[in-house]
């Protein structure tokens, strides 16, 4: 194929469907991709899976394919997501059933695996503790390495027509499909390297149609409650054209796409991923129409040889709390509502192991802001990190509490316990971790 088209069904777990609907319906796509995963969502995803082992995959898994395989297939959109998680064979079975129920007989579903460490992770250092993964003992959950796209171009090349994975790069979701389309070899770092580019242009879905970027009276967007995704026209060099689709709300300029370009990137000279080192320090963007943005300068070097891991491990209880103060003097209020708490909750010594009162609207994203003189309302917040449950329930009772034993007007509270899930990264071998391709095939009815 001399050009191949590619668009973004979702930016993350809980993106808008409707944008998704309209590119497999409207948009003549060679593929449809959804990059579903964060960091702390594939741990909550291990949760999940083993508390029920027929889980773990994305929430919104049903739904979306519901909502796009019709389309999909018939226009021959191949769909690749990230929506396996920490289950890619059950979210792979699910979307078989959905298929069948839909008629959609003959449709190959591949599931790729082999992004779970967890039994491999023991000796690996961890950035955030400086220790071995190992020392977490029971505390350790989940282990999963950010593959790249070789097991999506296997399922590709096997005819998968969805292909469902759990940790990938993000970028690699949407490299895979240039490499199979383009047959590019695994050293061709250049174009891997724009490959990278294009996949991370298009990975946050409306970060780069205007979503995200949106600034009244700075930076206007256009119609943005109808935002469409972007997709982008892709040829075998890896240049590509940036769009989206006519009628939708949003706009793609040079200025969308310089934002994206930059986001969660620390060196644009050395972008680090598991196929390629992406080098985004030559890249430029030309506005050739309206909502066309050709994208060009990309290279990339060799990999690394490694891969990053994301560890979850159980750290303890949220506790927390929140009540609202308003009128004179709540800014005052909120601040000793603060100090009783703190100081009602001493007692329990080291079972809270971490704290923080903040009064939102004044200081709860800003430590240092100060309230605007008259602020008419302020919301108390406070949040403990604790060692059990029922420690953290005492926190949100003890801000109940403020109702009656506290500073006058409080209203509105609310309280809530949950467990903490921490992250952690560190690095593994990219050898050590070896990807599986598992295929279902959509079988129709037997006579």
């Amino acid at each position: 194929m001399s050009v191949i088209r590619i668009g973004t069904g979702a930016g993350f777990q809980g993106d808008r469907l409707a944008p998704a609907i309209d590119l497999a319906e409207r948009g003549a796509l060679d593929y449809l991709v959804f990059e579903c995963l964060g960091e702390r969502t594939i741990a909550l995803a291990q949760k999940a899976r083993i508390c029920d082992p027929s889980q773990g995959y994305d929430p919104l898994l049903e739904r979306r394919m519901r909502a796009v395989l019709p389309a999909c297939a018939r226009g021959g959109t191949r769909i690749v997501t990230n929506m396996g998680a920490a289950n890619p064979l059950a979210a792979a079975r699910k979307t078989a059933e959905i298929a069948k129920e839909l008629g959609l007989t003959g449709l190959k579903v591949a599931a790729v695996t082999g992004d779970d460490v967890l039994d491999r992770i023991g000796p690996c250092v961890l950035d955030e503790t400086g220790t071995p993964a190992a020392d977490l003992g029971d505390r350790l959950v989940s282990a999963n390495a950010y593959i790249g796209c070789g097991g999506l171009v296997a399922a590709l090349e096997a005819g998968a027509d969805v292909v469902i994975c759990g940790r990938a790069s993000d970028p690699a979701l949407f490299l895979a499909p240039m490499v199979y389309e383009f047959g590019w070899a695994r050293d061709d770092w250049t174009r891997l390297g724009r490959g990278v580019l294009v996949g991370h242009l298009l990975e946050c879905a409306a970060q780069i149609t205007g979503g995200y970027f949106a600034d009244p009276g700075v930076k206007d967007v256009p119609d943005l409650a109808h935002i469409g995704h972007p997709l982008a026209e892709v040829d075998a060099m890896g240049n590509a054209v940036l769009t989206k689709l006519p009628g939708t709300g949003g706009q793609i300029s040079r200025a969308t796409c310089i934002e994206q370009l930059l986001y969660e990137i620390h060196d644009p000279a050395r972008y680090l991923q598991p196929d390629v080192v992406a080098d985004f320090s030559g890249v430029t963007f030309e506005q050739i129409n309206p909502d066309r943005i050709a994208v060009s300068g990309g290279s990339g070097h060799p990999a690394t040889g490694h891969l990053k891991v994301s560890v979850g491990y159980r750290d303890g209880w949220l506790g927390e709390g929140q009540i609202s103060y308003a009128g004179a003097n709540c800014v005052a209020r909120g601040a000793l509502a603060i100090e009783l708490v703190q100081a009602r909750l001493s007692p329990l010594g080291a079972a809270i192991r971490e704290t923080r009162g903040e009064l939102i609207g004044v200081n709860a994203i800003w430590a240092g802001g100060k309230a605007v003189a008259g602020a008419p309302e302020i919301r108390m917040r406070f949040a403990a990190r604790c060692d059990s449950v029922e420690t953290a329930r005492r926190v949100s009772e003890e801000v109940e509490g403020l109702y009656l034993a506290g500073p006058a007007g409080g209203g509105g509270v609310s309280g809530s316990q949950r467990e903490i899930l921490a992250i952690a990264s560190t690095l593994i071998p990219a050898e050590s971790v070896k990807t599986v391709v598992e295929m279902k095939e959509v079988q129709g009815e037997t006579a």
